[in-house]
């Protein structure tokens, strides 16, 4: 099933850690924590356990950057087993929301990216039809996708010989929600020539071509090739079987016909109107087509969920063993704590205000509880985990196979640090070497780099407004020198492998809070861990408890890599890693 491709052999404190990690599984351990400095290998050790358990993997990272250069290390290590990327498709996100106080509706605003849209519906349609899947994902994995079974149940078998009528087959493909156009034919669209239809899969993989003989299916063809039979899925999640959406239509009705009631009988006459007037559009939409926007709003009743009972996430596709990695769990946990609560009381001033039924607050991410009861087992990696973290067994990785030391740090006053930066860039930059700027807020990185680009340095800027899929590509240019300086806030922090970078300068270092506590401090530290001359400038006016916590804990695991070379008779020697190109500009390179 998974077979891991790797020039590298387990060594170090690999060995024993996977040996490790492997026999706590065996014996039922439902959670446990790796704990590995930067650049010991953590996630070859992850590969490592996968390949020996030969079990359906989910990591899940706290951002997408960090998401993305994990899904290529794993597309590397297992070349012929699925691996996925799975995260928000939303480039841009305004939820529906009313403000009660000045009467202000805002209207849901999104912009989808479509390219996402489709990994995720390649991601679910594997772990539905494969059992070799490692899927790459965001906290997204814990939010309402719509139930497998469903999923499953609408899907359209298609075989070669089967009897069906052309009119009746595209009535098939308008129900799982394809769309014809015969001129702007792209992914989730289907177009007629002559006897022939052709279907772009959702996925965006290739094309299926159906060509019929009467009322038979004669052919079918994938690109250059022939096939037996396929299982067509659909192009949206939340499509619901013909006789169970007539019953979930009726349902809602139902439930419509109560809320009117409660809330005419409180005197709220607009908010009634308004109820009636929204629902049975959006019923009126789902009876003639199947799906309206904000479908997800109705999925309680589509999947016939109890009130409160958990959605359905890509967790529910996944088979019952299935192994989860929590990537950098020190900030993955606290987010999948928080992402149930944030939205609630928004949902449930919108049902008050008669702008959406009660169902609507059940299309909601997992709490965490729910998502405990729905991880059999659970590895951690981290290389500072978390108080939750740390109650379960903890392997430790400690020592890095090149030899590698952390960083050597100082602490240098604030005054004049923009000035102190530049002739320290300077440095590295005739080194050909990289640099790490780290500021507070987005206006100041922004404001930075603008300041390092008049003085003719190489600079970009990297924070949250970046998109998505921009994010590695803005690496990749770090790494092959189009940049020399990368400033950021937050996602210059856990993770990244950036081995040409030996400079890391963290400005306002002083300035306690959760931008520079002991945790963010050790993270952004380790980013010059792999480099030889790998250094950190802190640029402060007295040192904070969380500075010397952090600065104490990064010394501890200098010395413990020093005497490990010593014992060993290892030279540090530097980490030779290839720069990827990033898969998806590649296939769009291609398209």
């Amino acid at each position: 099933m998974f077979q891991l491709l790797s020039k590298f052999k387990p060594t170090g404190d690999q060995p024993q850690a996977i040996k490790s990690l492997v026999k706590n599984l065996k014996n039922g351990f439902p959670r446990q924590v790796l704990l590995g400095v930067t650049g010991s290998g953590k996630t070859h050790t992850m590969a490592r356990v996968i390949e020996k358990t030969q079990k359906p993997t989910l990591i899940i990272s706290h951002n997408k950057t960090l998401a993305a250069q994990t899904f290529q290390e794993f597309k590397e290590f297992f070349p012929k087993n699925a691996v996925h990327y799975f995260v928000s498709y939303y480039d841009y996100y305004q939820p529906e929301a009313y403000i009660p106080q000045t009467e202000t509706y805002i209207e849901k605003d999104a912009k989808i990216n479509e390219e996402i849209d489709r990994l995720r519906h390649a991601a679910v349609q594997d772990l539905l039809t494969r059992e070799d899947v490692i899927v790459v994902a965001s906290v997204s994995c814990i939010y309402n996708i719509g139930s497998p079974e469903n999923y499953q149940k609408v899907s359209l078998q298609l075989k070669r010989g089967q009897k069906i009528k052309r009119g009746e087959l595209v009535s098939l493909l308008v129900s799982l929600q394809y769309q014809r156009n015969d001129y702007d034919f792209g992914p989730g669209k289907f177009r007629i020539r002559g006897n022939a239809i052709d279907i772009y899969l959702v996925t965006g993989r290739e094309t299926i071509r159906i060509e019929l003989a009467g009322d038979v299916i004669d052919s079918l063809k994938a690109k250059n090739h022939s096939l037996d039979s396929f299982v067509l899925f659909p192009a949206h999640f939340w499509v619901a079987p013909e006789d169970k959406l007539n019953i979930a239509l009726e349902n809602i009705r139902l439930e419509l016909e109560e809320q009117l009631k409660k809330l005419k009988k409180a005197g709220r006459l607009l908010e009634s109107q308004r109820l009636k007037q929204r629902t049975n559009y959006d019923l009126e939409l789902l009876q003639e087509t199947g799906y309206c926007h904000g479908i997800e709003n109705y999925s309680r009743h589509m999947e016939f969920r109890t009130p409160g009972e958990p959605p359905y996430t890509l967790m529910e596709y996944f088979p019952k063993d299935f192994l989860i990695f929590i990537d950098e769990s020190h900030m993955t946990i606290p987010q999948l704590r928080a992402m149930s609560v944030q939205d609630r009381a928004r949902k449930e001033t919108l049902i008050e205000y008669g702008f959406r039924l009660p169902p609507a607050v059940d299309n909601r991410p997992l709490n965490f509880k729910e998502f405990e009861e729905r991880s059999p087992r659970t590895i951690y990696v981290s290389a500072t985990p978390g108080p939750y973290e740390k109650k379960n067994p903890c392997i430790e990785q400690l020592v890095r196979p090149t030899g590698l030391l952390e960083p050597s740090v100082e602490i240098r006053p604030s005054k004049n640090q923009v000035k102190d930066l530049i002739k320290e860039i300077k440095k590295r930059v005739a080194k050909k070497q990289r640099v790490l700027a780290i500021t507070l807020t987005k206006r100041l990185a922004e404001a930075l780099s603008d300041y390092l680009a008049e003085e003719k340095i190489k600079t970009q800027w990297l924070h949250s407004e970046v998109k998505t899929m921009e994010r590695p590509q803005i690496l990749k240019d770090l790494r092959e020198g189009k940049y020399d300086v990368l400033v950021g806030i937050n996602l210059l922090r856990e993770g990244l492998d950036l081995p040409e970078v030996s400079l890391v300068a963290i400005l306002d270092a002083d300035k306690e809070g959760f931008l520079r506590n002991e945790t963010t401090l050790i993270q952004t530290m380790g980013r010059a861990a792999r480099h030889l001359e790998g250094h950190v400038i802190m640029y402060a006016d007295k040192i904070t408890g969380s500075m010397q916590a952090a600065i104490k804990e990064v010394l501890r695991r200098r010395k413990i890599q020093k005497e490990y070379n010593k014992k060993h008779k290892i030279i540090p020697r530097p980490i030779v890693k290839e720069i990827r190109q990033w898969p998806f500009d590649k296939q769009k390179n291609k398209e």
